[in-house]
C-alpha cells in the first residue's frame, strides 16, 4: 500500500492507494499553520488513522509547496513559510519510523498523471498549475524529475516571453521581481489585469470567464489576452522541454476554452514546422497532488 499526503496551506489531504491504484482510504484536515510542530504531528496522525482504516502499513510520500535543498537538507521556497529552514523529511522520518520521500507539490502533479491520468503512456509529462499560484512539474518514465538544485519546473518565476512594451517591466512578485509569469497567469493575476484594463473593481476570473460567456466584450477582450500570455508561456517550454504531453492543473484549467483555441496559438510560437502536442485537462482534479504523492513510491 501506498500512502501520499498533499500539504496544502489550507488543508493535509491523505490518501491511501493500493498497488493498482484503487483508493483504500482517504482524509483530511485543516493545516495547522505557522505550527512547525503541530504539522509533524499532523501528518503522523492522518497516516496513523489512515493505516488504521485501510487495515494495512505503507509506504509515504509527501508533496509540499516548496522543496527539499540537496545543499542543506532542510525546506526552501515553500508558500507555507514555517515549513522554511526546517529540517522536514528527517523529522517525519523520525516520527513515523520509516523512509518518506517529499516532492514538490507541482512535480506530484505530473506524476499523477503520468501513472494513471492524462498523461498515462506518455514519456515526457509536463504539468502545469495554473491556480492562485502557477508553478509546473515534469515526469519522466512516470518519475518526477526534480533537478539538480531541485527546481525543475519551476516556469511561474521566469519572466514572461515575448513581452510587449505595456508589459514591462509587468507587476511586482512575492519573489522579489517583476513580470514573472504567475503575475500575469494567476487567477489573482488575471482578475488584476482585468481590473486594470477596464477601470473596474477587480472580480474573481472565474466571474470574468462567466461575463465572457455571455457576450461581455470586455471580458472576452481579457480572457484573449490572458490566452495570449499563456500561449507564449507554454510554447517557450516546449522549445526546450518538447514534452509529450502537458496536462493543466488548479482552477483555470477547468476553462473549456483554453483546450479549443491554445493549441493553434502555441503551435504559432513552437520554432518547428508543426506542433502534435497534446494538451490536456488533469485527468485526476484536485486529487492529483495526493495521489501524486503516493505514488513517489512508484518503484519497478
Amino acid at each position: 500500500m501506498r500512502i501520499g499526503i498533499d500539504f496544502g496551506g489550507t488543508k493535509i489531504e491523505a490518501i491511501a492507494l493500493g498497488l493498482a491504484g484503487d483508493t483504500r482510504a482517504r482524509q483530511r484536515m485543516a493545516t495547522p499553520r505557522g505550527d512547525y510542530a503541530g504539522s509533524i504531528a499532523a501528518v503522523v496522525g492522518l497516516v496513523t488513522a489512515i493505516e488504521r482504516a485501510a487495515g494495512a502499513s505503507g509506504t509515504v510520500g509527501v508533496g509540499i509547496p516548496g522543496t527539499i535543498s540537496p545543499a542543506t537538507g532542510l525546506v526552501k521556497n515553500a508558500n507555507s513559510t514555517w515549513l522554511i529552514g526546517r529540517p522536514l523529511q528527517q523529522d517525519l522520518e523520525a516520527a513515523l519510523g520509516r523512509p518518506v520521500r517529499i516532492e514538490n507539490d507541482a512535480n506530484c502533479l505530473a506524476v499523477s498523471e503520468a501513472v494513471d491520468g492524462a498523461g498515462a503512456g506518455a514519456a515526457v509529462v509536463w504539468a502545469v498549475i495554473l491556480g492562485t499560484g502557477v508553478g509546473s512539474g515534469i515526469a519522466v518514465g512516470g518519475r518526477a524529475l526534480p533537478g539538480r538544485q531541485r527546481i525543475a519546473g519551476e516556469w511561474g518565476h521566469n519572466p514572461l516571453p515575448w513581452p510587449t512594451d505595456a508589459e514591462r517591466p509587468g507587476p511586482a512578485c512575492y519573489c522579489g521581481r517583476h513580470g514573472c509569469i504567475e503575475t500575469f497567469l494567476s487567477g489573482p493575476g488575471f482578475a488584476a489585469d482585468h481590473a486594470a484594463r477596464t477601470g473596474t473593481a477587480a472580480i474573481a476570473s472565474h466571474d470574468i470567464v462567466a461575463a465572457m460567456r455571455t457576450g461581455d466584450a470586455t471580458a472576452a477582450a481579457s480572457f484573449d489576452i490572458y490566452l495570449d500570455r499563456l500561449a507564449r508561456g507554454l510554447a517557450h517550454v516546449v522549445n526546450i522541454l518538447d514534452p509529450d504531453v502537458i496536462v493543466l492543473g488548479g482552477g483555470l484549467s477547468n476553462v473549456d476554452e483554453l483546450y479549443a483555441k491554445l493549441p493553434d496559438r502555441v503551435g504559432d510560437l513552437v520554432f518547428s514546422d508543426g506542433f502534435e502536442t497534446p494538451i490536456r485537462r488533469g485527468a485526476h482534479g484536485d486529487s492529483s497532488g495526493v495521489r501524486g504523492a503516493a505514488w513517489l513510491w512508484n518503484d519497478p
